[in-house]
């Protein structure tokens, strides 16, 4: 078995792949209809010259430098060439309002900023220009900064003009050092920044480099990115997970373009969020279901016999209608899937277990994962040795302790665990408490050493009487439903739970084809029939769920949840606090008369 080697820093595992990686490709963007690669040695020489370059511009060690990109090869480049340079990389979302991006020059203390292109300097640059330290500005395209103080530079300009290699750069930064501050994507309200170190990443890559060579074998791996790399969770399951397998990198079109993305690239190990999850389930579902009633019936059969699977084995006298679904439908899903995935791991948010069965249930590899930010993030992963149950977690990774509080909340330590949120003393001691972070997730251990996330504590809703109820497992379930895209439901301190539901703009679409009603947002809201039909499938789901648990009542949501609207974050978990701002005493007014 293939074993990863200890590294002092993220950037002396990159140049070391490189070197072995030589000529071959690694990273690929499309160029018009053609994917174009950039190999080990020309990523690593452009490394090695924009490090060289910062600090020729008066960059120094501990500086802090803001990245504002979308997925890229630059934005790959400029975070190992920041590190490089002995400073510290700031990742930000590029959905970020000006708002957004004042508070984290400000609070990070950045010195200059690397962004993309024009239209991402458009809500960046007023911020900058009214920054105290944030003095440099860097842009991959050619930018106008106005009559402001900010010294600007082309991206590719500095590289040219300071032409270097990996062997001219001097990098001392230990495991201990840190490697950047990401800033969370605010479920809860303003982003705090967490100080992740470069042992941090390396741990959590060491470990996962582990699992896939013990579970599945390390062999030339394929990796299609595609959630931001602003987040935890791609920067390091998406780069530097990567980057220690010595994997070959493609950067998506977007989200649009996924589905043929896939298919073309044909991936290896896909990190993928649990609301891209069901998306794809609902449409690999609708896909199957207009080829015909046998394919219906074969995808409704392999769901069956995979939710059996699940629960302890496949009755023999199954077996046989397993052996057609594995020879007609499998191949068929599989292709959708680019042919060699070895597996498809879902983290960021909690996910409900039907939708893994019903992957797994497909001939692919479902393994869910569990994290926080400030775990850099992996704090454990499904894996096939330990034995795949969906309603789990996974074992903690290696060299992860593990264990539960009184209360029940799970508890972490490990050299994975942050050094604390950046200039943020009164949250650090609150989460951080002798050694261990305190995660704010209920949980439990199983006989098999698999952690069980019942849910979180700060999301918990107490009724009334006191009842908890988690709201993740019911709006994973009413979600389920094809009526249902979204849903959100609330009733702390009250007698029971309502909802706001975003309806599925296809069922919706069918729906009115079908009635002949006009499918306008708002005639619908006030279509007794239509909601009827929306109350049908909040039944069904309440037939599942404990008294306290159902949702009695509900409104229908204006517009979709997105990111756009701020409803939704970018790792696409939803903003509770801004929904209750929207739909608040809508929501109150369901508990009068």
């Amino acid at each position: 078995m293939r074993q990863i080697e200890k590294f002092p820093n993220l950037v002396a595992m990159f140049f070391t792949r490189a070197r072995a990686g030589g000529d071959q490709p690694f990273l690929w963007h499309k160029q018009g209809d053609a994917w174009a690669p950039l190999s080990w040695a020309e990523t690593a020489r452009q490394v090695a010259s924009l490090a060289t370059a910062l600090k020729a511009i008066g960059l120094q060690p501990g500086d802090r430098v803001m990245l504002v990109s979308e997925n890229r090869p630059e934005w790959c480049i400029s975070d190992l060439a920041i590190m490089a340079a002995g400073c510290v990389t700031v990742p930000t979302y590029i959905t970020n309002t000006e708002r957004d991006h004042s508070h984290i020059i400000e609070n990070s203390g950045a010195r200059a900023i690397i962004v993309s292109t024009a239209k991402l300097a458009r809500p960046l640059l007023p911020a900058a220009a009214r920054a105290s330290e944030a003095k440099i500005v860097i842009g991959l395209e050619d930018l106008r900064v106005g009559q402001t103080d900010l010294v600007y530079h082309n991206w590719s300009k500095l590289i040219a003009d300071h032409p270097a290699q990996p062997d001219d750069v001097s990098i001392t930064a230990s495991r201990d050092d840190l490697a950047c501050i990401i800033y969370t994507s605010g479920t809860g309200g303003a982003p705090r920044g967490v100080r992740q170190h470069h042992g941090a990443i390396l741990h959590n890559v060491e470990a996962c480099c582990t699992l896939i060579a013990e579970d599945f074998g390390w062999e030339d791996e394929v990796f299609l990115s595609f959630l931001p790399l602003s987040h935890a969770y791609e920067h390091t399951g998406g780069q530097h997970f990567p980057i220690g397998l010595g994997a070959q990198i493609y950067y998506a079109e977007g989200l649009d373009k996924l589905a043929s993305n896939i298919e073309e690239v044909r991936p290896t190990i896909m990190v993928v969020v649990p609301r891209l999850f069901e998306v794809l389930r609902t449409r690999i579902s609708k896909a199957v279901e207009k080829q015909g009633a046998v394919s219906n019936y074969l995808l409704s059969r392999a769901v069956s016999i995979g939710g059996k699977k699940a629960a302890g084995g496949v009755p023999f006298y199954d077996q046989p209608m397993n052996l057609i679904v594995k020879s007609l439908l499998m191949p068929k899903i599989a292709k959708r899937f680019g042919g060699r995935i070895k597996a498809m791991v879902s983290g960021g948010a909690p996910l409900n277990p039907e939708i893994g069965i019903f992957f797994q249930s497909l001939g692919l590899t479902f393994l869910q994962g569990y994290g926080q930010t400030e775990a850099a993030p992996v704090i454990s992963c499904n894996r096939p040795r330990a034995g795949l149950k969906m309603d789990t977690v996974g074992p903690p990774l290696d060299g992860v302790e593990v264990r539960i509080a009184g209360d029940g909340e799970i508890l972490v330590r490990g050299e994975l665990v942050m050094h604390g949120y950046w200039r943020n003393p009164e949250e650090t001691a609150r989460v951080l408490r002798d050694g261990w972070l305190h995660t704010g997730d209920i949980g439990m251990i199983d006989d098999k050493g698999r952690i069980k996330i019942t849910d979180r504590k700060k999301d918990l809703i107490i009724n009334d009487k006191g009842d908890n109820v988690s709201p993740q497992k019911v709006e994973g379930m009413l979600t389920l439903q094809p009526e249902i895209g979204q849903a959100m439901i609330a009733g702390d301190r009250r007698p029971y739970m309502v909802a706001v539901l975003v309806p599925d703009p296809e069922w919706t679409q069918e729906w009115c084809a079908r009635t002949g009603a006009a499918c306008n947002a708002k005639a619908l809201a006030d279509d007794l029939d239509y909601r009827t039909a929306l109350l049908a499938a909040v039944e069904r789901v309440n037939k599942d769920l404990s008294v306290t648990e159902r949702v009695r009542r509900f409104i229908l949501a204006d517009e979709p949840f997105t990111i756009e609207n701020q409803q939704m974050t970018p790792s696409l978990k939803i903003r509770r606090h801004v929904l209750k701002e929207v739909y608040g005493p809508r929501l109150d007014a369901l508990y009068k008369g």
